[in-house]
């Protein structure tokens, strides 16, 4: 069962990111979350260019686990169309990926 990070973008607000992280962790979908700074993202959606505070999100997780966490993901997500952008990761540290693995078992 190889780790992988999943990737997604959440509005800038502090409680939306809090609640999807701790789920995701709770509910052994995820080993880790990373919820980075609020950075802007400038973007086309329906035929518009919109530009937007939101923060980049980082999943460490577990191939067996993507399909429930990409469900988990739409459900909880406020996006309509929420970023779900998955690599797969090459090499790191043993001790680290196991524990990834331990963690969403």
């Amino acid at each position: 069962m190889p780790a992988i990070l999943v990737l997604t973008t959440l509005p800038n607000d502090d409680s939306t990111t809090a609640e999807l992280a701790r789920t995701l962790i709770v509910e052994r979908l995820a080993a880790c979350v990373n919820v980075h700074g609020p950075m802007a993202s400038t973007y086309r959606w329906k035929g518009r260019v919109e530009r937007d505070a939101e923060r980049q999100v980082v999943i460490k997780t577990t191939r067996d686990r993507l399909e429930a966490l990409r469900k988990r993901i739409h459900e909880l997500h406020p996006y309509e169309l929420p970023e779900l952008v998955v690599i797969d990761i090459d090499g790191g540290s043993d001790a680290y990926l196991d524990w990834v693995k331990a963690e969403t078992a």
